[in-house]
């Protein structure tokens, strides 16, 4: 049997990141992600890291894409009001098409908000992030062990593919504990010919930049890239289903709403509503043929959402509006209870028939 030791996620998520092989890590403390750079703080140095706590999110991210483009394994970690202040860097790292890696445990929000978990930085993660055309890995763990696996999976996707990966967590699984193991850990290694490495006199000078004042060339970068997305979308998606054999009401949630809604698909169950559930474990690419079929079979789809219902917008382009798409949510930093996503599935399939 597997070793398994009781973490908490974002402490998960840092150790994964060692184990990846970061090295390098630069961040700014901000609740509720903040145990992240504290076990940083305290781990780097013991196996020739760095650690450094930047002036500003600005900073941090600016030193991220520095590392990246000298080819290293480097992250970044914040929570929602600090990605904000990242943006312009991850759109210069997204721009160079170097790879990076960048936790967001969300808050509620807009603006401040609270320091209570959130889903609502899905249109931020899934649309970009910060200005132009560029796409994020987005990758959502629903438990303490997949904040340490998906981890590495992001570290690996980023470097496979020279573009960054982001987890995209919320307060709730960053701050909650559970027994994971490390064992199935699966790091791999790209080369990296592009890094600025120094050329010792043998190769040619490598350039890492953004900046392309020739329009046809920039154009030409923009369709090159989209073509690497193309790939991601083909070959990257995550999902679990979960009794949609089948399902007439089709339940649709992420992250930690995603367990609740679990919960209510089997409390449906036992009042004889056919329920069943899509957990889309990348965000993007979004698991948009799974939920395509599932129009075929469903009656109606509920989004459970800590959120105004952002990722309903994906499902209704995903089902291309086939079928009703009604939102069950909370915002503010509250968590939907199995009781309300249940009462929303019995809508649904009243509404349904």
């Amino acid at each position: 049997m597997a070793e398994r030791v009781l973490m908490k996620g974002n402490e998960a998520i840092a150790e994964a990141a060692i184990q990846a092989g970061c090295r390098h890590y630069f961040g700014y403390p901000i609740t509720p992600q903040t145990e992240i750079a504290a076990y940083m703080a305290k781990k780097m140095p013991k196996i020739g890291g760095v650690f450094l706590q930047a002036e500003s999110e600005i900073a941090s991210i600016n030193m991220v894409y520095g590392a990246a483009a000298a080819g290293m394994r480097v992250m970044t970690s914040s929570s929602s009001p600090g990605i904000s202040l990242k943006g312009e860097g991850l759109s210069y790292i997204a721009g160079s098409d170097v790879p990076a890696f960048v936790v967001n445990v969300q808050r509620g929000g807009p603006g401040l908000g609270g320091i209570q978990p959130s889903q609502s930085d899905y249109f931020q993660a899934t649309k970009g992030g910060g200005h132009g055309d560029y796409r994020m890995i987005v990758l959502a763990p629903a438990s303490v062990q997949e904040m340490a696996s998906l981890t590495v999976k992001g570290f690996n996707l980023a470097d496979k593919y020279s573009m960054i990966a982001m987890i995209l967590a919320d307060g709730t699984i960053g701050q909650m504990m559970e027994p994971i193991s490390f064992e199935d850990v699966a790091v791999e290694h790209y080369e990296k010919p592009w890094a600025l490495t120094g050329t010792e006199g043998k190769r040619k000078h490598n350039i890492v930049n953004s900046l392309y004042l020739n329009p046809e060339v920039l154009e030409r970068k923009n369709f090159e890239r989209y073509e690497k997305y193309k790939v991601v979308e083909e070959k990257e998606v995550l999902y679990e289903t979960y009794m949609m054999d089948d399902a007439e009401v089709g339940v649709v949630a992420f992250g930690i709403a995603s367990r609740v809604a679990k919960n209510a698909v089997a409390a449906a169950r036992q009042e004889g509503i056919k329920a069943g559930l899509i957990r889309p474990i990348t965000l993007w690419p979004f698991p948009r043929k799974v939920l395509r079929d599932a129009a075929d079979q469903v009656k109606a789809f509920v989004s459970v959402e800590m959120n105004m219902g952002q990722m309903m917008e994906d499902v209704r382009l995903a089902t291309e509006c086939r079928r009703p798409v009604t939102l069950c949510n909370r915002v503010g930093g509250m968590i939907p209870s199995p009781e309300q996503v249940l009462e929303s599935i019995r809508a649904a399939m009243k509404g349904g028939n």
